[in-house]
């Protein structure tokens, strides 16, 4: 039995000492994703501690058949989706097949981007289009399997992926032009 197996069936049993060294085993490789589906820090928070309540709940349903990270993170993905679910349909989605004036950016570069700056820009998105980017283009779902987890039509998925592209691209290209303004501006050329 490793450690992982020792440590969760500690936890199973209600050791509060084992919950704490789960969490602070795990908290800090789980809250950057935590920060992707959320508006803010707080969010984020928020999200976190509802999926560790989540995650104490349903350890004993742990089946190893997966990793256990890879398990967490699947809980916190589906915590992130509930917790954004009420805001998402409080704005309005479009579906792909009725949008016929928005033009699909092919090429969306980030690379010369530090990571708190693009999850800055991500956090700016609105919340369908953030959820629908991060499960798109971060954890590698399909349209189709997105379309099933939010409740959403397919075209829904890939119009909100689409918007959120077009709508990074416009913030990555705004902060260039400040970053490429301000160094023209610099007093010591």
């Amino acid at each position: 039995m490793n450690l992982d197996e020792k440590l969760i069936e500690r936890c199973i049993k209600d050791d509060q000492k084992a919950q704490r060294e789960l969490y602070g085993r795990y908290a800090q490789k789980l809250m950057p994703m935590a920060m992707r589906y959320a508006k803010s820090q707080e969010d984020a928070e928020d999200i976190l501690q509802d999926a560790f309540i989540k995650i104490f709940k349903s350890l004993d349903s742990f089946r190893r058949e997966a990793q256990f990270l890879t398990w967490l993170k699947r809980i916190v993905i589906n915590t992130a989706i509930n917790h954004n679910r009420k805001k998402m349909y409080q704005q309005p989605m479009l579906d792909i097949e009725k949008v016929t004036h928005m033009h699909i950016e092919s090429n969306l570069t980030l690379s010369n981007m530090h990571f708190t700056e693009i999850l800055a820009l991500m956090q700016k998105l609105p919340v369908g289009s953030r959820t629908i980017f991060n499960l798109f283009a971060i954890e590698g779902y399909g349209h189709k399997e997105i379309a099933e987890m939010l409740e959403i039509s397919e075209g829904t998925s890939k119009s909100q992926y689409s918007r959120a592209r077009a709508l990074l691209r416009t913030m990555v290209d705004e902060a260039n032009k400040v970053v490429q303004t301000n160094y023209l501006s610099d007093e010591r050329f």
